[in-house]
């Protein structure tokens, strides 16, 4: 009751609680400060915080010049990135992988999701890159489940296969929490986008690390 009580005080409101067999509960809540958004593990997946995160970064880029004609979303979750993209890119064709389809559902019912805008994948983003002849101008590595970046994501393998995927002249951008002892795993998992030839550079949006890699 309580905590009803708290919710109903900070205008938040869960508008649906769906299990998904990867992420657990998932819940959709729309508050004043951040409109709805989907919470898994207590983290915001989609929409909210999360959205902000990525539109900071894309701002970011698009000051700097960056002009794509496609981009491939691993990790689309709701479809937030696939938004923003639409939003500063809207001419470039969107591809997003994502091996949880109740995350889908509730991104196309509540975050605006749109198939029409956005070629959607359902699968394992491992066997996507490990499959696909494709380059892109723009690929955006968004993969958690609830806090933690699953191990095979964040190997030398993995990220030398993203390398081949980047286009001439295009980026890879990778996101990491950065706070607490998320900062050590971090700045690991940097050496290892070193070792595989990305030139770096850093971003820093709310509680979050940027990799804005170049293949060299």
């Amino acid at each position: 009751m309580a905590n009803n009580l708290l919710d109903f005080l900070a205008g938040r409101l869960l508008l649906e609680t769906r299990q998904s067999r990867y992420n657990g509960k998932l819940e959709v809540w729309r508050d004043l400060a951040w409109g709805p958004h989907i919470v898994a593990g207590n983290i915001t997946q989609s929409g909210g915080v999360a959205h902000k995160v990525w539109q900071s970064t894309f701002k970011h880029l698009k000051k700097g010049g960056l002009s794509i004609e496609n981009c491939l979303i691993l990790g689309l979750g709701g479809g937030s990135i696939a938004n923003i993209v639409n939003k500063y890119w809207p001419n470039a064709e969107i591809t997003g992988v994502e091996i949880d389809p109740d995350i889908v559902i509730l991104g196309k019912k509540y975050l605006g999701l749109d198939d029409k805008k956005v070629k959607i994948i359902l699968g394992d983003a491992w066997d996507f890159v490990n499959k696909t002849q494709n380059k892109y101008g723009l690929v955006c590595v968004d993969i958690y489940v609830g806090t933690e970046v699953p191990q095979q994501f964040s190997t030398e393998e993995f990220t030398g296969k993203v390398k081949k995927l980047v286009d001439k002249g295009g980026i890879a951008v990778f996101n990491r929490t950065y706070y607490g002892e998320k900062r050590k795993e971090a700045l690991a998992f940097e050496k290892v986008l070193k070792k595989v030839g990305f030139k770096i550079d850093r971003f820093y949006p709310e509680a979050n690390l940027m990799f804005i890699c170049k293949a060299v």
